[in-house]
């Protein structure tokens, strides 16, 4: 067994992490909305005016702080006024993004703001650049947000919502360099400018108006833009980047071999490379940091599960998910200067969701409990953390221990992964500029194929687990393919 020392400095803060780093992503998009989020209100599924209970209760568990909806691709072909009204009057339109299907938009602007209130999270609405106007954007902000009587405030009213929402996340425009449009940065970043100026604060309402930023390692695109912005035109850039060795994708989400699973781990320690690169870029034209990143997709993408509709993207969620979403949600803490929201692709039904529902069943995926156990980060500074290491995978930049931590309210959050899958370790932790007088963990682990299914929910969850506190130093094991949440008072 290794053992490795490891240091934290509670007196050298890297930054605030935002709550909405630990942010989802809902699209309409397969079984995400409809036969998952949203059932209906006559269905036999406890539900609240069609809203799953049991999904309520998931994410309100999670402490789910944002959720992006209505895309994602979808959302640059999304016209608001189809998806309000009565809902037998609703335009009805073919999904041609997501599997050709049709689309009744019973499930709009209403259910979406009431689904939000009801987890207690803030909603990130992305508007429609790609085929929408500028008018049609203006006007739904004034819908959501302007409480007086203007015509759309009216509208709203008509539709039984007499107070107006608050919506603090608006995107304007989403992947517009692929499926929002085939646009060149130039071309995006002077539309940008165009629609936001129509983008108004409403009623005492304060939009955090967020650019489409780049794919992946696309710097030139995140250059262009940093050139022609301004903190009074954007508060933010939304990077995605998701986890995937080769495009086309083939690769199972649950049969692979351990090459495989460390190729998917080497790719989330590079989300690390990549935040940085974009952040250099960033800080060349906003030193201060007011134009902040955000990760609105990122996750494991896979091949569908056989049998399901290709256009569907559902996949299965193994403990392989779990290390993954370890590790770059600990990266995220370390990034948090910059980093002010992160968006898990997708939250049901949909790639590396959190929960998955068949019917009147719900299963919490070993992804979820990653998420459970990361929640005490939420709202905290992220401090120093160094961990003596070494790398599992010869040439490539895989360390063995995955590690952040933060304070808040006299406590110490630190969060490990041990991604071998074969070997345990111990590590000794020092902390610096905090008094540990006791601590506690929770586990998870499994076999790294292991995953949760209908019939059996429980295979992989996240259980209690023992840590010690001897002369100042706090010591834990961690055994192979697992991840740990220690909470030092």
């Amino acid at each position: 067994m290794k053992k490795f020392s490891m240091l934290v400095n509670a007196n050298d803060k890297l930054g605030h992490i935002n709550p909405e780093i630990y942010g989802h992503f809902s699209e309409h998009l397969g079984r995400c909305i409809y036969e998952g989020i949203y059932v209906g209100e006559d269905s036999d599924i406890p539900n609240i005016h069609g809203l799953r209970k049991d999904i309520i209760d998931a994410f309100k568990q999670i402490r789910m702080p944002v959720l992006r909806w209505p895309g994602g691709c979808f959302a640059d072909e999304y016209h608001w006024m189809d998806g309000i009204g009565p809902k037998e009057n609703r335009k009805k339109l073919i999904n041609t993004n997501w599997g050709g299907v049709t689309e009744d938009n019973s499930f709009g602007t209403h259910e979406f703001m009431e689904l939000c209130e009801l987890v207690g999270c803030e909603p990130y609405i992305n508007g429609n650049v790609g085929s929408g106007t500028v008018r049609e954007m203006s006007e739904w902000i004034e819908y959501m947000t302007r409480e007086d009587g203007s015509p759309m405030a009216e509208l709203r009213r008509a539709n039984g919502r007499e107070k107006a929402w608050k919506v603090k996340y608006f995107g304007v425009g989403n992947e517009n360099w692929g499926c929002g449009g085939m646009m060149r940065p130039q071309y995006y970043v002077d539309k940008y400018r165009d629609f936001q100026a129509y983008c108004k604060n409403h009623s005492g309402n304060h939009l955090y108006k967020i650019a489409c930023g780049p794919s992946g390692s696309d710097y030139n695109w995140m250059e262009v833009l940093m050139q022609n912005l301004t903190p009074d035109m954007a508060s933010g850039v939304d990077l995605h980047n998701y986890t995937v060795p080769v495009w086309p994708i083939t690769d199972s989400a649950t049969e692979f071999d351990a090459d495989k699973y460390y190729d998917y781990v080497n790719l989330a320690y590079g989300m690390d490379t990549l935040l940085t690169r974009h952040t250099e870029i960033m800080n060349k034209y906003d030193p201060d940091g007011k134009i902040k990143l955000v990760l609105g997709e990122w996750g494991c993408w896979y091949a569908v599960e056989p049998g399901t509709n290709p256009g569907f993207l559902y996949q299965q969620n193994t403990m392989r998910d779990a290390i993954v979403a370890a590790v770059e949600l600990n990266i995220f803490n370390r990034h948090s200067d910059r980093l002010a929201m992160a968006n898990l692709a997708q939250a049901v039904n949909v790639l590396q969701s959190v929960v998955l529902t068949e019917g009147d069943k719900m299963i919490k995926t070993p992804t979820f409990h990653i998420f459970d156990m990361y929640k005490e980060h939420q709202g905290a500074d992220a401090v120093y953390c160094q961990t003596e290491n070494v790398n599992v995978k010869e040439g490539k930049n895989t360390p063995m221990v995955s590690s952040s931590a933060s304070v808040k309210d006299g406590r110490m959050t630190i969060t490990l992964a041990n991604v071998d899958i074969d070997e345990d370790c111990e590590l000794s932790i020092s902390l610096h500029g905090f008094k540990a007088q006791k601590v506690s963990a929770r586990i998870l682990t499994a076999e790294v194929h292991t995953y949760n299914t209908f019939d059996n929910p429980e295979n992989v969850k996240a259980q209690d687990y023992s840590a010690t506190i001897a002369d100042g130093m706090v010591n834990v094991s961690l055994p192979a393919c697992s991840v740990v949440e220690l909470v030092v008072e």
